[in-house]
């Protein structure tokens, strides 16, 4: 595990994309550079931390803990899905296959937890008893395990929006998957999701929820794209001091994206307007525990990639374009 005094020295001063020219014009997200480059999708994972859909600052490291675990999980669930990953040139870089993404996220949760407009919690504390078309009991606490794991999509956000709530049944009465594919999408979420369960508890965690993102081949074939069950698409919990913290009424121990949020609803922020900048012990406390769920996750030490990332970047991938790439 890296020191708190390696991650600080490692912390960005500015929020910069990573622009490589020689790929041609620049797609940028809120946490990644995209690139098309021929056949190929050129994700580069930034160290950008977002949350309430708001880029808050930079987390060192985040970048590259994305890109090696997403490409660690492509490995540990191939077997049920296939994914667009092609390969990793470099620490912050997934080659992608291109595919035309459905316009819907599956997320899949197993606990009824969360503090944003869209979480379960949020929307039980209100009253509702019928969230995302699914019947709740009454009488669950925050933080408590479902009884099995349930889907809640979203469409997508657009135009700085939140994403928006939808039922299962209006992805299809909307027309925004066909019926057999939903039923292909549904089927490898939960299988996806229960996987992600298994791994995540042999090192120690618990997957509390998740997103994932499919999309279709020129050919029609289903494809697990984006990235999967890292600290930015999912939500993790200690294992070991899970019950005792949720009976004590406390928030679990969480090693993900939630950490900030938590933060940052604390200090009276929850979204709306501008959102105070992320200060840099946060950011570096953020940094320690995204390393330490890929080291927990993986069973490997982190070993980060050297800095500045731009000309290692362009440098790895001229190289992986002029032998693989150039025939993948």
């Amino acid at each position: 595990m890296l020191s708190e005094s390696s991650l600080q020295a490692a912390l960005p001063a500015a929020l910069a994309s990573v622009d490589l020219p020689f790929l041609g014009a620049r797609m940028s997200g809120k946490v990644r550079d995209i690139y098309r480059h021929a056949a190929h999708l050129i994700l580069v994972t930034t160290d950008r931390l977002s949350a309430f859909d708001r880029i808050l600052g930079l987390v060192p490291y985040k970048g590259q803990v994305l890109t090696q675990l997403a490409a660690w999980w492509f490995a540990e669930t191939a077997d049920i899905i296939a994914n667009h990953l092609i390969a990793t040139p470099d620490p912050n870089v997934t080659v992608a296959q291109v595919c035309e993404p459905l316009p819907v996220e599956v997320v899949v949760r197993g606990y009824i937890s969360g503090v944003t407009s869209t979480s379960l919690w949020h929307q039980y504390s209100l009253g509702h008893r019928t969230i995302y078309g699914i019947d709740f009991p009454d009488g669950l606490r925050k933080n408590d395990a479902l009884p099995a794991p349930i889907i809640t999509p979203t469409t997508k956000a657009r135009d700085g929006g939140h994403d928006e709530r939808i039922t299962s049944a209006e992805v299809v009465e909307m027309g925004l998957v066909a019926a057999p594919v939903w039923e292909q999408v549904c089927a490898a979420a939960i299988a996806l999701f229960q996987r992600g369960q298994q791994l995540a508890r042999r090192g120690g965690l618990i997957l509390v929820d998740t997103k994932y993102e499919f999309g279709l081949t020129t050919d029609g074939a289903l494809m697990l794209i984006d990235e999967i069950h890292t600290p930015d698409s999912s939500r993790f919990w200690i294992a070991a001091t899970y019950a005792d913290r949720v009976a004590a009424g406390q928030e679990p121990d969480n090693f993900d994206k939630e950490f900030i949020r938590l933060y940052y609803a604390a200090h009276g922020y929850r979204g709306e307007g501008d959102p105070f900048p992320l200060p840099a012990d946060l950011a570096v406390q953020a940094a320690a525990r995204y390393i330490r769920t890929y080291e927990m996750l993986t069973g490997e030490t982190f070993v980060p990639g050297a800095w500045p990332a731009a000309p290692r970047i362009e440098a790895n991938l001229r190289q992986w374009l002029a032998t693989a790439g150039s025939s993948a």
